[in-house]
């Protein structure tokens, strides 16, 4: 899961990235609301949900919500502000936001009312996704496996596997391409080396091995990577 996080204080904004890669989700912060609009209109980046401060610079988060909404950009957006009057509830209600966060706030509620917006979401109605025997939970944000006998194992994985894992899970049979995969799963702002890609795929292939799911994830030489359903 993809968010864009619009935050320009930066101790704040450093310690909800931080956070959030914690539950697993990969985060794009960014400081005005310019730049969140760049990002927003980038057709190789999906978000799935949008974390904006009402007060940023050149660009507010409302009036960036305003631009997206009448764009019909129906990117689920969660609003942070220290603005709690009732009115300043409405107008942001009204601007389109989707649910209201008053600063200062518990990191543990922000992970709810993300996981709320998710919900809400029509591309994840299911709190679960299986895939041959593979089990994402979304609720602890975990992936399971079902072995012999009915016994079920969680897999221990990197953020990174995990996310890599999950995007495989959501696209079976679809060979996705190199690039679509940094797109997805690697922040902007990361520095990336030419072959970060093949040398994740190598490492969660090696962790999958020891479930006897080694195969699962097949190289289409030429082309990218697919999640096999066959055996």
């Amino acid at each position: 899961m993809r968010i864009l996080l619009l935050e320009d204080e930066k101790d704040l904004g450093i310690a909800i990235k931080r956070s959030l890669l914690g539950q697993n989700y990969v985060v794009d912060w960014v400081e005005s609301g310019q730049e969140g609009l760049y990002l927003l209109e980038n057709p190789n980046i999906n978000y799935n949900v949008g974390v904006f401060d009402w007060l940023l610079p050149d660009l507010s988060g409302i009036d960036l919500l305003k631009i997206i909404r009448a764009k019909n950009n129906h990117l689920p957006v969660l609003m942070l502000t220290a603005k709690d009057t009732m009115t300043d509830k409405i107008t942001g209600l009204d601007a389109g936001a989707d649910d209201y966060l008053i600063k200062p706030f518990e990191m543990l509620e922000l992970f709810a009312r993300i996981r709320a917006l998710l919900r809400r979401n029509q591309e994840i109605k299911p709190q679960q996704l299986k895939v041959k025997n593979l089990i994402l939970d979304y609720q602890t944000n975990t992936i399971k496996i079902e072995l012999k006998l009915g016994k079920i194992e969680m897999i221990p994985l990197t953020n990174k596997e995990f996310n890599l894992l999950e995007f495989f899970m959501r696209h079976p049979q679809q060979i996705l391409t190199r690039d679509q995969l940094l797109d997805q799963l690697w922040e902007i702002d990361s520095d990336i080396i030419s072959n970060v890609v093949a040398a994740q795929i190598r490492l969660l292939r090696k962790k999958l091995s020891q479930y006897e799911c080694d195969d699962l994830i097949e190289t289409v030489y030429g082309l990218g990577y697919r999640l096999k359903l066959d055996n």
